[in-house]
């Protein structure tokens, strides 16, 4: 079994509230999810308004395969072009 973990520091330009936060990340969540069939979660930084973490971790049994998903997955946030990101903490897990 494969476990791909990788970490989003994401930067929210011109955002003023943490309403508008919530609205985007929530956007770019459900669309990861609905997308890449990934478990996506915002995990720190969830009171300041410019600035987001985002956890995605997908499970399978080949390397190759979740590699290619997080790739995926990461070009896509940045293709949506409503954050910036900022850093990317990557990491594959074999049992």
């Amino acid at each position: 079994m494969v476990v791909g973990v990788a970490k989003l520091s994401l930067r929210l330009p011109g955002n003023k509230s943490l309403k508008g936060k919530r609205k985007v990340i929530k956007s770019i969540c459900e669309r990861l999810r609905q997308r890449f069939n990934l478990a996506v979660a915002e995990t720190d930084a969830q009171d300041l308004w410019q600035t987001a973490e985002l956890g995605l971790v997908a499970v399978g049994n080949q390397t190759g395969y979740i590699d290619s998903k997080l790739d995926k997955a990461i070009n896509f946030v940045e293709d949506m072009q409503v954050a910036e990101i900022v850093d990317i903490q990557r990491e594959l897990i074999h049992f």
